[in-house]
């Protein structure tokens, strides 16, 4: 009996919420895909950086958006939790489907201005709320700041975002400059790789250095996987770097 009570509660909470209609999906693998939502009936607000908050059946979690406020679409990054409560729902989904959306954007995972030098850790889906703050921040045509992004994932189709970046940071060198790196390159499904290899956490100070950073002016964000985040945390705050974070759990 608790266990309906609870389902039943969960779809009250969710049923009068507005709603999202999936407009396009795009399948990277198995357990990735990249969907575009658009809100009916309503204007979704955002900042870059922020998360929106989705659900089916009644059940809701908060995915980082991807996309840029200009865009038309709320872009999201998902990654399929075998045996997760909601993930499993959206996979499957067709085009025309909707989810129900919280009217209001949330969090603090926000670009610092007080710093002009922003080093970014993303794992995987991690590198959503980077992209839209690079979205953003090269659509308004902003300029004083320099964004050092380093993704990492264990394959390299997972990477996803990697074409977009690479001619991003070819594009706008004085903004960005981009590093992608693989934790598995002796894989099979690694083969074709031959840029940079490692762990995020075993190769961020090297990257430190080799950017030549300014402490004073520097912030390093890290999204993703909560052992790669905290791995980081403690090996760069211990020399005394500025730190932010937002931590993705499984379902």
């Amino acid at each position: 009996m608790t266990s309906v009570r609870t389902a039943t509660a969960r779809r009250d909470r969710t049923a009068n919420l507005p709603r999202a209609r999936l407009v396009e999906r795009v399948d990277y693998t198995d357990d990735l895909m990249v969907i575009k939502m658009e809100p009916q009936g309503f204007e979704f607000n955002f900042k870059p950086g922020q998360y929106c908050t989705l659900g089916l059946d009644g059940i809701e979690r908060a995915y980082s958006i991807a996309s840029a406020p200009h865009e038309p679409f709320l872009e999201i990054f998902v990654e399929l939790v075998p045996d997760g409560e909601l993930t499993p729902r959206m996979w499957q989904m067709d085009i025309g489907d909707t989810m129900s959306i919280r009217p209001r954007a949330k969090g603090i995972f926000l670009m610092d201005r007080t710093a002009t030098q922003h080093l970014m850790l993303g794992t995987v889906t991690g590198v959503a709320p980077f992209v839209s703050i690079v979205r953003d921040f090269i659509h308004r045509g902003h300029t004083g700041h320099h964004f050092y992004l380093l993704e990492g994932a264990s394959y390299l189709d997972e990477l996803v975002y990697d074409t977009e970046l690479a001619s991003t940071a070819a594009q706008h060198s004085e903004t960005l400059t981009f590093v992608p790196a693989i934790s598995r390159p002796t894989e099979e499904r690694n083969a074709a790789w031959t840029g940079a290899t490692g762990r995020l956490n075993n190769i961020v100070a090297d990257y430190v250095k080799k950017f030549d950073l300014n402490q004073d002016d520097t912030l390093i964000y890290a999204c993703g996987h909560p052992g790669m985040i905290e791995s980081s945390r403690e090996i760069v705050t211990a020399t005394g770097w500025r730190w932010t974070e937002e931590r993705f759990w499984k379902e």
